[in-house]
């Protein structure tokens, strides 16, 4: 009975510890001031900072190379303006497989590859989405043949390109005609391949549209006014970050595809914006919000509709730069451009870790009170 209590305990606990979300980096090298730091030194501090997940929006090779003697997990992105070509052409599949992947994997621990980021954005120019399905799928098959099953291949999105509301959640659909266009398609193709669906979330942005949201609301305070009911579902929502992530499954769920995971990859705080009426982006409101994403991550309720709906989170970004049009000159890093600590942070979650721990505490202890039990029986039984 001791033994089946315990082995009942042990993997509930597992179980808990393994939905919590993992917490990565996004690492712009092309962005960074002149000289960029040495790949090497890169991989160094992304190792000591304990974060064990980075995404790559420009994956140079000898960066991916430099992760290679880490257990860093890598999530490498196309850019937009390679879609028409891996769209079409399979050799220029396999000559960007050649450049990126097979030379290093998988030593390099590369995970995802997103083809393309924000491509139905209305700022941009040339409007990749008819190339995005065909590119997403020569990828993956041009894997498939060479025998590689294990990376994950998917495409990325905006929150405010793609849903058409963050409140209430329970009303968020995809915009149309991309939803039923392209979305809908990619979800069938990411449910048949086992991906994750990959959106970038930014509460600040949000925020800085809506007056009526509270600064507590985004920034994960603890206040008697931050919360909002879904008068349909009736959850409650302490952050917006939450809300935001339940509208994106609500719309998933509205194309049947609820149980794809998703992963966020891109989220922050910026410590400095562009405008002068950008008052909010400092460095105390960007400490708050990474603060309080950790511990809301930490402590497993990554949504309240479906707890492990989030998968990963990536934090944007590693350094600050002066960098370009998306980021419209806010600084959006947890490191200056000097590589020094903005912020005091811990990014790891801890849950591999802590649970294993735990564990063998907890199994330490089962095995001395079952062997004095066991000692005791024998001695009653010889008295």
């Amino acid at each position: 009975m001791a033994s089946f209590l315990f082995l009942s305990v042990l993997f509930s606990f597992l179980h808990f510890t393994s939905s919590i979300p993992s917490i990565g980096i996004t690492y712009s090298s092309t962005v960074s001031p002149p000289p960029p730091p040495l790949p090497a030194k890169v991989s160094s501090l992304i190792s000591a900072l304990k974060i064990n997940s980075v995404r790559l929006p420009d994956p140079d090779p000898s960066l991916i190379k430099a992760f290679a003697p880490t257990n860093t997990s890598l999530f490498l992105s196309i850019s937009n303006s390679h879609l028409p070509a891996l769209a079409s052409n399979g050799s220029v599949v396999l000559s960007w497989l050649r450049r990126h992947v097979l030379p290093f994997y998988p030593r390099s621990k590369i995970s995802l590859i997103s083809v393309g980021n924000t491509v139905l954005d209305s700022t941009t120019i040339q409007d990749f989405s008819p190339f995005l399905l065909p590119a997403t799928r020569n990828l993956h098959h041009a894997l498939q043949e060479l025998g590689i099953n294990k990376i994950q291949i998917s495409a990325t999105f905006s929150f405010f390109s793609t849903i058409t509301t963050a409140f209430p959640p329970s009303s968020a659909v995809f915009q149309q005609p991309a939803g039923d266009l392209i979305i809908k398609p990619l979800l069938q193709f990411l449910e048949q391949t086992n991906s994750s669906f990959l959106i970038n979330i930014y509460p600040y942005n949000l925020f800085r549209l809506n007056s009526e949201i509270p600064i507590g609301f985004a920034l994960f305070q603890d206040n008697l006014f931050n919360f909002r009911d879904d008068p349909v579902t009736g959850i409650r929502y302490f952050n917006l970050f939450a809300m935001m992530a339940d509208a994106v499954l609500t719309a998933m769920a509205a194309m049947g595809y609820q149980n794809i995971p998703v992963v966020v990859a891109e989220t922050g705080w910026p410590s400095g914006g562009s405008q002068a009426e950008e008052v909010e982006a400092n460095e105390v409101y960007a400490e708050m919000y990474l603060k309080g994403l950790v511990r809301h991550l930490k402590s497993g309720a990554a949504t309240p509709l479906k707890k492990d709906g989030v998968a990963e989170v990536y934090v944007y970004e590693l350094m600050d730069h002066s960098g370009g049009n998306n980021e419209r000159g806010r600084k959006w890093g947890i490191l200056t451009e000097n590589m020094t600590m903005k912020y005091n942070v811990e990014f790891s979650s801890g849950a591999k870790n802590s649970g294993i721990c735990l564990v063998a505490i907890w199994f330490t202890n089962w095995l001395l009170i079952t062997s004095m039990n066991l000692i005791l029986g024998f001695i009653g039984i010889q008295g």
